[in-house]
């Protein structure tokens, strides 16, 4: 048992990835943290983060009655178990034909309820399909400490806080399902604080951690003190359970813990991405993964992505080249899979493509060679991977990056073809940074990738400039247009030149259609494509013109 030095109450922060979905799962963990917290690490309360039992966000599930009937079960039977130490849980709640998203405090055979109050409806959040808001506070008494309960969004609109400092609580506890996106954490950080500083009363912050579908959530659970400073923060995307020591004299007061340092933003990502695929694939059972390797920058880094998150001994990829193949092409693609451990086959495409040239000679007398014959390469390419997936029980990873996906710079069941695309939401100046950054870990991706022009390799001396602005244009009016939704009219007047701002404009909203049919992916930005970011195929919308 771990000793108590001179607190008055110690809380255990439960960062914990949950499967969503997985009710009987998670409740027996729940438990099990419960008679860790308290047998071996000696503490008063445990508190775990939001919808907990079901899994964040568990989307239409909720409108299932036999799921609620289940989540009502694991509720009475935590009520029954947990003994010895409070725990507060989040989970849904329905009452009186309504349903909370809620935070429940179990102790010794009882269950007190919060219900959150601010949902979240905007970005990727759509808690209001869903629940009904409550409305008001809810304070427990523990070890003679009043605790006051928060979940999520009620920090963020901050009404919720200063209601419950005003109900009487000495230490606020939020509870959190809090997704990343760059420059998230230092966002949570300074509004805790502020909060702190504006009540008087110090905060914990414990949130989830792990990869569902697009979304990533990357723990950092935090405590900050009266002043707003933080005492304790907990490693971001790792699980585990957190002491936090505290003092109750005439203020309650945290006792100073380890703080895992804050990483900087590249190396953030990155470990978002990497927990994001791990997640993604673990959770949906795969054996492995398989991937297209082509001697480019971008699937050299989802190449060590799936790596770092799976383990060399899973991971197959694969070199397809064409007749417009590059000897340097090959021979980077070889070393990368070499540097890395990995499995590794050259299968040309000549042949299928030959083939399917030939069975449409006919059809295409007359007609000149054009993209159809770039596409026809690359479907080449996305069967050959499709069948080995298919084959081997192995998840298909593509390999395209959030600025070709912008403009439609991929081929739909082509290089589109597979089941998870790991840097979908990563732009492409981004790509070379975290291929740095990984190459500064450990060198597995040749030099020359990050320094040979980008290209497609479908057609002679081929490369992504002739297609399309050069990166150093095209990521910041990319993260104009689509992040930040300014017009093609506030684009041009931040300085970039107005055709190409028009173009770019007229290739993003022309390739929705692309999008749609995209394999979901890891989100790191604020406006990712897919939930984040809805907008029609089908659209008579120009995005210049006036009345």
């Amino acid at each position: 048992m771990t000793s108590k030095p001179q607190a008055d109450l110690r809380v255990v922060m439960a960062q914990a990835d949950f499967l969503v979905g997985d009710i009987n799962s998670n409740t027996h963990r729940v438990l099990q943290a419960c008679v860790h917290a308290r047998d071996t690490l000696a503490a008063d309360l445990i508190v775990f983060p939001e919808l907990t039992l079901t899994g964040y966000p568990p989307e239409d599930l909720l409108f299932r009655p036999h799921f609620i009937a289940h989540v009502e079960a694991a509720v009475d039977y935590l009520r029954q178990q947990i003994s010895g130490i409070a725990a507060i849980i989040g989970y849904p709640c329905k009452q009186q034909d309504a349903l909370f998203n809620v935070a429940g405090v179990f102790r010794e055979g009882d269950v007190t309820v919060y219900r959150k109050q601010h949902l979240p409806n905007y970005s990727v959040f759509d808690e209001k399909r869903y629940f009904t808001a409550g409305d008001q506070p809810c304070v427990v008494t523990i070890k003679d400490v009043p605790v006051g309960i928060t979940v999520c969004e009620d920090a963020w609109e901050s009404g919720p806080i200063h209601q419950t400092a005003a109900a009487g609580a000495r230490l606020l506890v939020n509870i959190n399902a809090s997704p990343f996106h760059a420059g998230k954490r230092e966002q949570r950080e300074q509004l805790l604080g502020r909060l702190a500083r504006e009540t008087g009363i110090p905060m914990m912050y414990v949130n989830l951690v792990g990869g569902q579908d697009e979304l990533v959530f990357d723990g950092g659970s935090f405590v900050v003190d009266r002043d707003g400073q933080v005492t304790q923060r907990a490693p971001a995307c790792e699980a585990g359970s957190f002491i936090v020591d505290f003092v109750a004299g005439k203020a309650v007061t945290p006792l100073a813990g380890e703080c895992a340092p804050h990483e900087d933003e590249v190396a953030a990502i990155y470990r978002v991405l990497v927990l994001g695929v791990r997640d993604y694939i673990d959770k949906n059972r795969f054996s492995g993964a398989v991937l297209g390797l082509s001697g480019g920058v971008d699937s050299a880094l989802t190449l060590a992505i799936a790596v770092d998150a799976i383990g060399a001994d899973r991971i197959e990829a694969v070199m397809m080249p064409s007749r417009y193949t590059v000897d340097m092409s090959i021979e980077d693609a070889r070393a990368e899979a070499e540097a890395l451990g990995v499995e590794y086959h050259e299968i040309p495409i000549e042949a299928p493509f030959s083939s399917f040239q030939t069975v449409l000679q006919e059809t295409f007398t007359g007609l000149p060679p054009d993209t159809t014959e770039e596409n026809i390469q690359a479907r080449c390419r996305g069967i050959i991977l499709m069948a080995i997936s298919n084959k081997k029980h192995k998840i298909l990873l593509t390999t395209g990056n959030k600025s070709e996906m912008s403009v439609g710079y991929a081929t739909l069941y082509g290089d589109m073809a597979g089941g998870f695309a790991p840097i979908k939401d990563v732009p492409k100046l981004l790509v070379y940074r975290l291929c740095e950054y990984r190459n500064g870990i450990g060198q597995v991706i040749p030099q020359r990738v990050l320094e040979r022009p980008p290209s497609a390799e479908l057609a002679p001396d081929q490369k992504d400039a002739d297609s399309l602005p050069d990166y150093a244009v095209l990521d910041p009016i990319l993260e104009r247009y689509i992040e930040q939704d300014q017009s093609v009219e506030e684009i041009v007047a931040a300085g970039f030149d107005a055709v190409t701002v028009e173009r770019v404009a007229g290739l993003v909203d022309r390739n929705e259609y692309k999008r749609r049919q995209a394999p979901p992916g890891v989100r790191i930005t604020q406006r990712a494509f897919g939930r984040d970011r809805r907008y029609p195929i089908t659209s008579g919308y120009k995005h210049t013109g006036n009345i």
